[in-house]
C-alpha cells in the first residue's frame, strides 16, 4: 500500500470500514463492557474482523481504539499499551493490504468553560492515546464522532507534539449543528486552520441526511473530505435494533458523495462487511474529482459556534476595539482587580452593534496579563458567539490565551521584532489561529508604500520558512495619521491593492488612526473605509458605535456586489430619511442595534441572557423591597428558564447559553430557596431517578437533563451511567419516584431500556418511564412500550411535566 499521504493526491477513492461494537457483540462482547478491554483479551476475534472488512473491499481498517483513553478505559489498563496491542493486532490482520487508522473517540468531558477539564488536561490524555498507536505502528489517526470542536482541538495537539502521522477528523450532527452549537462550515474553517489532512462527517444520521450537510463546505473546501454515514435510522424488531438500509441501498445512497467531491467513504453504525462490500464494487470504477470552491476564503477566525471570514468575495468584517484599557479608567480598575464586568459590558454592546470579531486586550498597569487574557477570553466564550482576537505584546498572554480557546482565534499581532515570528508564528500554526502581520521592524514607521511592502515581504519568507501556511496570514495596511504624514492615506491603499493584486493576501487596518488630530474625525474615518474597501481590505478595527461608519460600510457593501439584492441594507435602513438619520426613531442608529445593549434590569432577564452578575444583586434588591420568595421563582426564575428553553428548542441558544442560563437560574435559587419554606404551598414536582442504562458509559446527555430538571422543580436523583434495570427499578422504588428516565447514546445498548419497563410491569409499579438519546427514535419509544422519549434537555422537561401530571 501507499503512504496515506501518496493516496491522498491520488485519484482514487478510498473506502475505510464499517461498524465494529455490533459485530463484536454478536462475537461475545457482554453488556457493559468495553469494546477495547474485550479486544485485549480476545484479539483473534478483533483480528478476524479486520480481515472481515478487508476481503471486503477496505483500503483501510480502524483499530479498536475508539475509548482508549484514560477517562473511558477501565482503572486497572493502561491507555497506551492497550492503543499499542490493538494497532499492532490491526497492522497483523491488514498483512500489507491496507493501512491501520487509530481511532481516537470523545472522552465524555467537556473543556473548560463548558466542562471541567483544560485543553491541557484533554491533550495530556490523547498523547497517552497516540503514543500507543504510534508504536502499534498505526498509518494514521481517525479522531470520530465528536461533538466538541474544543475536543477535536485537542486531538490535533496532541497528535502534532507525538507524531507527523495524517490527521482526519469527523464531526458529528444533529439538525444543522453539533451538540455543542458548531455548524458545518465552522467546524471546516477551523479544522482547515489547523492543517488536517481530511476532514469528515459520521454517525447521527444516514447518507440522505448527511448529504445537505456536505453541501455546506462546498464553497470553501480546500482538503479532500471523508463521509461515514448509519446505514439508515435504527429501529427495534424482536428486541434487536436494526437499520432500514440494506447493503444495495446504502451502498447506492452512500456513493452520491462521489458527486459532490468526497475522497473516502465508509459506514458507521449498522453496517457491516456487507455494507462495505457493495460499496467497494460501486466506487471500484470511480475516480476522485476533488471539489472546486466558488467563493475560497483566504483566513477564518472562529469561536465555538461561527466564523468570520476574511477575503476577497467577502462582505468585510468590523472588529470591534473598545476591549483595551488604553483610556479607560472604569476597565482599568477591574483588571486590576481580576474583575471582567466591564469588558462582558464592552462586548456585548460591541456584539449588537454588529463586531464580527471582538479585539480583546488585557494589557492594564500593575496587572497580570498572562492570566488575566486567558481568564477574560473564558467569559467571553461563555457568554457570546463572536470570534476573538486577541491583542497583547506579552506573548506569554497571547500563548495562555489561545490554550483556552476552542477553535481559531485571530492574533493581533506578529511584526519584525526580533524573536516575535520565531516565537508566535509556530504557536500559531500549531493553533490554528490566523495572525495579524504587522509591518514595523524597530522603531521607526514605515511611510512610504515601498518600506511597507519590503518589510512585509522579508515577515512573509520568514514565515514561509517556518512552515507557516498563507491562509493563516492577514497583513495590516498601518493606517497613519494624515494630519502629519499627508501621504499616508494613499500608501494605505496601496499597500492594500498590492497584497490583494501580487500576493493574494487579506488586509486589515486600524481605522481611527487615520484621523488623529483632525476635527470631524468620524467623517474622515467613514470616508476613508469606503475608499480602503473598494482597494480590497478586508477588515478594519474601530468602534462599532459609529453609524456613520456602520452606514458607509453597509453602503460600500451594496456597491461593490457583496450584499446581494441590497438584502441586509433594505433590512436596516428601509425606513432611513435625511432628517431621521436610519429608521423610524429618528436616532441615527441602524434598526435593532443600538437600544439593547444594556444590562440585564429584571431577574427574568438576567436568567435568560445568562448574566452572571446581575444575578445575586437583582434577588438580593427584590428580597429587600418585600418581593417573597416565591413569587420570585414562579414569576422570574422559572419563567426565565423556559423562556431559554424555547430559545434552544429554535436553534436561536445552543448547549453553552443553555448551561450558562441554568448556572445563573442555580445562583438566583440558591438565595430564595431557605425561605421557601415560608410560603408553606410552594409546589413540590415529582422525584426522577434518571440513569445511562446498562453497558452504555455516555452520560453528558443525561447529565444535562438532570440540570434542566432541577431547574424546574423535580427532585432528580442521579444514578450515573452502567446502571442496571434491577437498581433503577429499586431506586425508584425506594424514592416513590413518579417517573424514571433512561438514556443510552449507543445502539447496542439502548435495548437495555426494555428491560427496566419490563421489571416495573413486574413489579406492577406504574411509574413512567421516559427515554432518550441520540440514537432513541419514536418508533423504537413505541416499540418497547416507554411512555415518552426526548430529543434534547428541554423537550425533556415538557416530557416529564407531561407525564408526572397524568398521574
Amino acid at each position: 500500500m501507499n503512504t496515506f499521504r501518496s493516496l491522498l493526491q491520488s485519484d482514487t477513492i478510498l473506502v475505510f470500514d464499517g461498524a465494529m461494537g455490533t459485530l463484536l457483540q454478536k462475537r461475545g462482547l457482554p453488556p457493559g463492557s468495553s469494546p477495547e478491554a474485550f479486544g485485549l483479551a480476545r484479539p483473534d476475534i478483533i483480528e478476524d474482523i479486520h480481515r472481515q472488512y478487508i476481503d471486503a473491499g477496505s483500503m483501510v481498517v480502524t483499530a479498536n481504539t475508539f475509548g482508549g483513553t484514560r477517562f473511558k478505559l477501565p482503572a486497572d489498563i493502561d491507555p497506551t499499551a492497550l492503543n499499542r496491542a490493538m494497532a499492532e493486532t490491526a497492522k497483523k490482520a491488514v498483512a500489507g493490504r491496507a493501512l491501520v487508522a487509530g481511532s481516537i473517540g470523545p472522552t465524555g468531558h467537556f473543556v473548560k468553560p463548558l466542562g471541567d477539564v483544560t485543553m491541557r488536561e484533554l491533550v495530556a490524555a490523547f498523547k497517552e492515546q497516540i503514543t500507543g498507536l504510534v508504536q502499534g505502528g498505526a498509518d494514521l489517526l481517525v479522531a470520530e464522532t465528536h461533538f466538541d470542536l474544543a475536543e477535536l482541538k485537542a486531538v490535533i495537539l496532541a497528535a502534532r507534539e507525538v507524531c507527523d502521522l495524517p490527521i482526519v477528523t469527523c464531526m458529528t450532527f444533529e439538525e444543522g449543528a453539533s451538540l455543542t452549537g458548531t455548524p458545518p462550515r465552522t467546524y471546516l474553517d477551523t479544522m482547515q486552520n489547523l492543517g488536517v489532512d481530511m476532514i469528515g462527517i459520521n454517525c447521527g444520521m444516514g447518507p440522505q441526511g448527511m448529504m445537505p450537510l456536505v453541501r455546506e463546505w462546498l464553497e470553501a473546501i480546500e482538503i479532500p473530505f471523508f463521509v461515514k454515514p448509519n446505514a439508515g435510522i435504527p429501529k427495534l424488531v424482536d428486541g434487536q435494533t436494526v437499520f432500514d438500509l440494506g447493503p444495495e441501498e446504502f451502498a447506492e445512497q452512500t456513493e452520491a458523495f462521489v458527486d459532490l467531491g468526497a475522497k473516502a467513504l465508509s459506514g458507521c453504525c449498522g453496517t457491516s462487511p456487507e455494507h462495505i462490500g457493495a460499496l467497494a464494487k460501486r466506487l471500484a470504477k470511480r475516480n476522485w474529482t476533488p471539489p472546486t470552491a466558488d467563493t475560497p476564503v483566504w483566513l477564518s477566525a472562529t469561536s465555538r459556534f461561527a466564523s468570520a471570514h476574511l477575503g476577497f468575495g467577502c462582505k468585510s468584517v468590523l472588529i470591534g476595539e473598545r476591549i483595551n484599557p488604553t483610556g479607560k479608567k472604569v476597565l482599568t480598575e477591574e483588571l486590576q482587580q481580576g474583575r471582567f464586568t466591564e469588558a462582558l459590558r464592552l462586548a456585548k454592546e460591541q456584539v449588537e452593534l454588529g463586531a464580527g470579531i471582538l479585539d480583546v486586550n488585557a494589557g492594564a498597569a500593575m496587572a497580570d496579563e498572562v492570566s488575566l487574557l486567558p481568564g477574560l477570553s473564558l467569559e467571553l466564550m461563555s457568554r457570546f458567539h463572536t470570534p476573538l482576537c486577541f491583542d497583547s505584546n506579552n506573548k506569554d498572554a497571547i500563548i495562555e490565551a489561545l490554550w483556552t480557546y476552542p477553535a481559531s482565534a485571530l492574533v493581533n499581532s506578529i511584526s519584525g521584532e526580533p524573536g516575535r515570528m520565531e516565537t508566535l508564528g509556530p504557536v500559531c500554526k500549531q493553533h490554528g489561529a490566523p495572525f495579524v502581520l504587522l509591518p514595523l521592524i524597530g522603531r521607526k514607521l514605515p511611510e512610504s508604500t515601498k518600506e511597507r511592502l519590503d518589510i512585509i515581504e522579508k515577515l512573509l519568507v520568514q514565515a514561509e520558512a517556518l512552515g507557516i501556511p498563507k491562509r493563516l496570514i492577514l497583513v495590516d495596511a498601518l493606517a497613519l495619521t494624515v494630519s502629519s504624514k499627508p501621504d499616508a492615506a494613499v500608501s494605505c491603499l496601496e499597500t492594500i491593492r498590492h497584497c490583494r493584486e501580487v500576493w493574494k493576501l487579506p488586509t486589515v487596518l486600524g481605522l481611527s488612526n487615520i484621523s488623529f488630530g483632525l476635527p470631524a474625525r468620524e467623517l474622515i474615518n467613514a470616508e476613508f473605509l469606503t475608499m480602503c474597501m473598494a482597494a480590497g481590505l478586508s477588515a478594519c478595527i474601530a468602534n462599532p458605535s459609529s453609524e456613520t461608519l456602520r452606514r458607509s460600510a453597509a453602503v460600500s457593501e451594496v456597491l461593490l456586489g457583496r450584499d446581494r439584492q441590497a438584502e441586509s441594507f433594505i433590512a436596516n435602513y428601509a425606513d432611513w430619511t435625511p432628517t431621521s438619520g436610519s429608521g423610524a426613531s429618528g436616532t441615527g442608529s441602524a434598526k435593532g442595534t443600538a437600544s439593547s445593549a444594556k444590562k440585564a434590569d429584571t431577574i427574568k432577564q438576567a436568567v435568560i441572557k445568562g448574566d452572571k452578575d446581575a444575578i445575586v444583586p437583582l434577588v438580593q434588591a427584590a428580597l429587600e423591597n418585600g418581593v417573597s420568595a416565591k413569587s420570585l421563582l414562579n414569576e422570574e426564575l422559572i419563567p426565565g428558564i423556559m423562556d431559554v428553553g424555547e430559545k434552544y428548542e429554535r436553534k436561536e441558544y445552543f448547549l453553552p447559553q443553555l448551561l450558562l442560563s441554568a448556572e445563573v437560574m442555580r445562583s438566583g435559587f440558591h438565595i430564595v430557596k431557605p425561605l421557601l419554606g415560608e410560603d408553606g404551598d410552594v409546589e413540590k414536582k415529582a422525584t426522577v431517578i434518571m440513569a445511562t442504562v446498562e453497558g452504555d458509559i455516555h452520560d453528558i446527555g443525561k447529565n444535562i437533563v438532570c440540570l434542566m430538571l432541577g431547574n424546574h422543580g423535580f427532585d432528580v436523583i442521579d444514578l450515573g451511567k452502567d446502571v442496571s434495570a434491577e437498581s433503577i427499578v429499586d431506586a425508584a422504588q425506594q424514592h416513590g419516584a413518579r417517573l424514571i428516565g433512561l438514556s443510552a447514546l449507543m445502539t447496542t445498548t439502548m435495548v437495555r431500556m426494555k428491560d427496566t419497563i419490563d421489571l416495573l410491569r413486574q413489579r406492577g409499579l406504574d411509574t413512567k418511564v421516559m427515554i432518550g438519546g441520540a440514537v432513541i427514535t419514536a418508533a423504537f419509544c413505541e416499540a418497547i412500550e416507554a411512555d415518552g422519549f426526548a430529543t434534547d434537555a428541554v423537550s425533556a422537561v415538557k416530557t416529564a411535566e407531561r407525564l408526572t401530571q397524568l398521574q
